[in-house]
């Protein structure tokens, strides 16, 4: 497979889900070191801290997964992929900060960690986040990673139109109008699904798409992945969901049971723990659908999609 130089090699799934995760811990590590970088005038020492704070502390890394296994499946250079994949994977990491603030959802833990506001304050935790978001931009815009001029171009409006306004921020928007705090509110089955779909699974999908333009695919190519990228989006969040019920905060990270406290729409509201579970086999059934046209060398990302809704944490 051409282009493919660099992609960790790794057997089952949890082992290149692990390889790739520490690369892309690698890749972030170099991206916030302290040295001062072209075109910059300094690096406060307190900021680039709390960075680290807030991206270097594990995780899944399953955005970047996605970017970079899709790439891998499609014969794409490895630097791009990483490159992409890295952006997102900044651009959740923000969303994390702002979202722990006790303006948003008010956590104090996040990966078993003091969230950045508590360890260090809220304003340095607001900038933290905003230069994470900027970072994320930086990257995927830069010709070093994809010398392409149309795919970087490509890569930047994707991932503003799925963080920004009609995506994950406008999706956090509706998921706070939804504890009624603009008014009362009382979201049906398809509100919920449009909420979680722009609060979680837009930059999900994105992650494939990343992969798929890194990639080199076809239009056609490109609509059967973003299929399998909604499908596995929306399953994600509804696994997020029945965890919050279940899991303990020890497993999670972060304290659990938040979501059902704070009024929050979810689909195990609507459809009850078993009808979740139901839901979330037939999205996964959707994945497996969308990703036949490939055969065996879309395994990995089948897997990902039953990873998505079998994980504990």
């Amino acid at each position: 497979m051409a282009g493919t130089t660099g992609y960790p090699q790794a057997g089952d799934f949890t082992a290149r889900l692990s390889a790739v995760a520490k690369s892309v811990e690698g890749f972030l590590a170099e991206r916030l070191g302290d040295a001062v970088q072209p075109g910059e005038i300094a690096r406060p020492p307190r900021l680039m801290e709390a960075m680290r704070h807030a991206v270097l502390n594990g995780g899944k890394r399953l955005r970047p997964f996605l970017a970079i296994e899709t790439a891998r499946m499609l014969g794409g250079p490895f630097e791009g992929a990483m490159a992409a994949g890295a952006g997102v994977e900044l651009v959740h990491c923000y969303s994390l900060v702002h979202d722990d603030l006790p303006a948003m959802d008010d956590d104090d833990l996040r990966r078993g960690q003091p969230t950045v506001h508590k360890k260090y304050d809220e304003a340095t935790a607001i900038l933290v986040g905003d230069a994470l978001q900027t970072l994320a931009f930086e990257i995927v815009a830069d010709p070093a990673w994809q010398a392409d001029p149309l795919i970087r171009s490509e890569l930047v409006l994707g991932l503003a139109r799925a963080s920004g306004l009609g995506g994950m921020v406008g999706g956090q928007l509706l998921d706070l109008g939804a504890e009624g705090r603009f008014g009362p509110a009382n979201l049906d089955v398809d509100a919920t699904l449009q909420l979680q779909a722009m609060k979680t699974g837009a930059l999900l999908a994105f992650s494939v798409d990343a992969g798929a333009l890194v990639g080199g695919a076809t239009p056609e190519e490109r609509r059967a992945l973003l299929a399998y990228g909604r499908a596995l989006g929306q399953a994600f969040q509804v696994a997020d969901d029945i965890l919050d019920r279940e899991a303990s905060s020890e497993a999670m990270g972060k304290r659990t049971g938040k979501d059902k406290e704070a009024g929050k729409a979810t689909l195990v509201d609507r459809l009850g723990l078993d009808g979740a579970r139901a839901e979330c086999e037939r999205l996964v059934g959707e994945c497996e659908n969308a990703l036949k046209p490939w055969g065996e060398a879309a395994a990995t990302l089948c897997e990902a999609a039953r990873f998505t809704v079998a994980r504990k944490s």
